[in-house]
């Protein structure tokens, strides 16, 4: 069973600049959990403070129970995969995994049973008397894992992994990755800024921005209900639309300004929001619905489409000028033309509404209606 990582009010600090300011989560054993953000959010940072090779300016870093802060870093019994991969090019592929087993003092005949056992796990045995220089970038990402997996760690750390490879090698790597990480069940805080990757490898998520921890959620909660303008936008796209709140006969609509008669039912919001009030609509693109027939919902023109096998793209600006994008089914044999008129409507139980400045929910979650 994996370990328990718990960080309290942690603080760094480089010179004069707070790079993270009174962060705090906690990540459940054998969890998959990413740290996920925009490039200089701090998240690559704090996992280098995890590992120890960051100094901890404040805060409280534990693994079960156990307080880190101080331990050395060749003491944490932590793995660590890198970018880079950091494979020693003088060693051969068993050589590279057996280093940490080495130098832990283990019996020759043990580090040959653990290397050849975790080099099968990674689909490498093949490779084990070959040198670096003549694997691939994919091969050489399983080194780096086969040699953080052997030590047994309590944690696995993983920084970007996959982001020197190319697109099909990083779908069949991200898989793999996660098939073994939950088949020794490790503790694993995985740092990307791919949303999809983080989609598609995660247990739960932390949205992280300007080091600050926007929402902590599973996958599923993150995308279908961000908590706010930011998560919204980073994790997959969506369009922003404003919108006023109309109560009338025991219903609560959103009316969207210049869309003709266009209301849209909203049980789902709070009881309190108050008549007349503007708020932010995030629609993602596959939330639209287009009809070329009319005249139910907001008016709008194709302005260009991407066919993309099963689904088509479509580019569309509405009449009071925004433009949005929505995703639809491909059609069996046709592609509304540039310069189509089209009415799009909305699945109200998919969108989600926010005050005017995009920070507060105002969609009830689901759980609690």
């Amino acid at each position: 069973m994996g370990a328990t990582i718990t960080i309290e009010n942690a603080l760094k600090r480089y010179g004069n600049d707070t790079i993270i300011n009174g962060l705090s989560l906690e990540v459940q054993p054998g969890e998959f959990f990413t740290l996920l953000g925009p490039s200089g959010c701090g998240k690559t940072t704090l996992l280098r403070m995890i590992i120890g090779f960051n100094s901890i300016e404040g805060g409280i870093f534990k693994i079960n129970n156990r307080v880190i802060n101080d331990i050395p870093t060749n003491k944490r019994n932590i793995g660590m995969v890198f970018q880079n991969y950091a494979v020693f090019p003088h060693m051969s592929v068993f050589d590279n995994v057996a280093f940490g087993l080495k130098n832990r003092k283990l019996p020759k005949e043990e580090i040959q049973k653990k290397v050849d056992a975790i080099l099968k796990v990674v689909k490498i045995d093949h490779l084990k008397n070959r040198m670096p220089a003549k694997l691939s970038g994919g091969q050489q990402q399983r080194i780096a894992l086969a040699r953080a997996i052997v030590i047994e760690p309590e944690v696995l750390l993983m920084d970007e992994p996959l982001s020197n490879l190319d697109a099909k090698l990083r779908v069949e790597m991200r898989n793999a990755i996660k098939r073994i990480q939950k088949q020794f069940g490790i503790t694993t805080i995985y740092v990307t800024h791919d949303q999809e990757e983080a989609l598609a490898v995660s247990d739960r998520i932390a949205v992280m921005n300007n080091g600050v921890i926007q929402q902590i959620d599973t996958p599923l909660r993150i995308y279908q209900r961000p908590v706010n303008k930011f998560v919204s936008n980073f994790i997959g796209l969506s369009n922003f639309m404003n919108a006023n709140i109309k109560k009338e006969a025991g219903e609560t609509l959103l009316c969207f300004p210049g869309s003709g008669n266009y209301h849209l039912s909203m049980p789902n919001l709070q009881k309190d929001i108050a008549d007349g009030s503007e708020v932010l609509v995030a629609i993602r693109p596959e939330e639209f619905e287009l009809s070329s027939a009319g005249p139910i919902g907001i008016p709008a023109i194709v302005q260009s489409s991407v066919f993309l096998g099963a689904a088509t793209h479509y580019f569309l600006k509405l009449e009071n000028g925004c433009e949005v994008e929505a995703v639809q089914d491909s059609d069996m044999w046709e592609i509304l033309p540039t310069g189509a008129k089209v009415w799009l409507t909305m699945k109200a139980k998919k969108i989600n509404v926010f005050t005017p400045d995009g920070d507060i929910p105002l969609v009830v979650r689901e759980e609690l209606l």
